[in-house]
């Protein structure tokens, strides 16, 4: 399991009010005709050796999130900071040494390897496209990639179609860690592989990250893997993080209904042991078109009238905990 983070410095990353809303257009001309708030004001901050998951239902805007840290994407609104700096409207040129801080691991480790490249080649491009390393020097970089990750430097000849899935997950872990990064994004890194292969892939992310002291903002649907990897965690919900918590007050006293719901789906291994169902109704509304006030209200059982008008801002209400909910803000 992961260790507990040492309180030391500024937050490696800190995202303040993140939006994007994507322009919806139709017609012969193109006009907006309206907005996907795909992110609607996410706030975060990941310290040094920490990992923060992020969970949700799919459509909820996490992959979002993920490719605005990175600038992937640019956001409508909000600040990136990484290490203290600001890096929301850097330029490309401005922006690159930045790029070497931050990393991603992304779902699908077959389409995000080039199958024309050997693996060697794939690991060992970043260092030739920053001028790190070339020829021997970055062979042996590589060489030594490959055994952190668990893999056989012989294997560096092989192509991506040479290797099993879990092979290709940790592939892409070496590429990711080719330039030293401080920060790297998971993007739902697991969840195309068998279970079997997710444990040792996660528990090669704890090993590296134990060493390096990296900082990991884990993107998962599958709340198990979360609560292995993770310190602390982040819900979300259309577009926004409806709580905030370390992972011991989550897992054990969740505050917020969506929370809670997540949590009684996650199957228990264990037939003696009895979970009180809680099945939402309704379907996730449209981010197009998203409810007033509280985005949960329309599947909420504990729904108020000012749920339906009024946006709960993110507060404490237990200690380790935020949450944006009326139940728990004196209403």
């Amino acid at each position: 399991m992961p260790e507990a983070l040492a309180e030391n410095g500024a937050p490696v990353l800190e995202v303040t009010g993140l939006k994007k809303h994507f322009p919806v257009k139709k017609g012969l001309l193109r006009s907006t005709v309206g907005h996907v708030f795909a992110v609607d004001g996410v706030s975060f901050s990941i310290g040094e050796g920490e990992t923060l998951g992020l969970v949700g239902e799919s459509g909820c805007g996490k992959s979002t999130v993920a490719r605005l840290v990175l600038r992937l994407v640019e956001p409508t609104a909000g600040s990136i900071r990484l290490g203290g700096t600001d890096i929301t409207h850097l330029d490309k040129a401005a922006l690159r040494p930045y790029r070497r801080e931050m990393q991603i691991v992304f779902q699908d480790p077959f389409a995000s390897l080039d199958p024309r490249m050997s693996a060697g080649d794939i690991v060992g491009e970043p260092l030739m496209v920053h001028g790190i390393a070339r020829g021997k020097a970055r062979s042996e970089q590589v060489a030594a990639l490959f055994q952190q990750v668990g893999l056989r430097p012989a294997q560096m000849r092989a192509f991506p179609h040479e290797f099993s899935g879990g092979q290709r997950q940790r592939i892409c872990i070496a590429r990711a860690l080719a330039l030293n990064p401080r920060l790297i994004v998971g993007d739902e890194p697991v969840s195309a592989l068998d279970v079997s292969i997710q444990a040792q892939v996660i528990n090669l992310m704890v090993d590296l990250q134990q060493a390096k002291r990296l900082s990991y903002l884990f993107i998962a649907h599958d709340l198990a893997v979360v609560e292995h990897i993770s310190h602390r965690v982040a819900v979300m919900y259309l577009g926004r993080i409806v709580e905030y918590a370390d992972k011991a007050s989550l897992f054990s006293r969740p505050l917020h209904p969506y929370t809670e719901a997540l949590l009684a789906a996650v199957p228990i291994p264990d037939p003696k042991v009895k979970r009180q169902k809680r099945v939402l109704q309704g379907d996730v509304p449209s981010p197009v078109n998203p409810p007033p006030g509280c985005a949960f209200h329309t599947r909420c059982p504990h729904v108020m009238p000012r749920c339906k008008t009024e946006v709960p801002q993110l507060k404490a209400a237990a200690p380790g905990n935020l949450v944006a909910c009326h139940l728990h803000d004196g209403g």
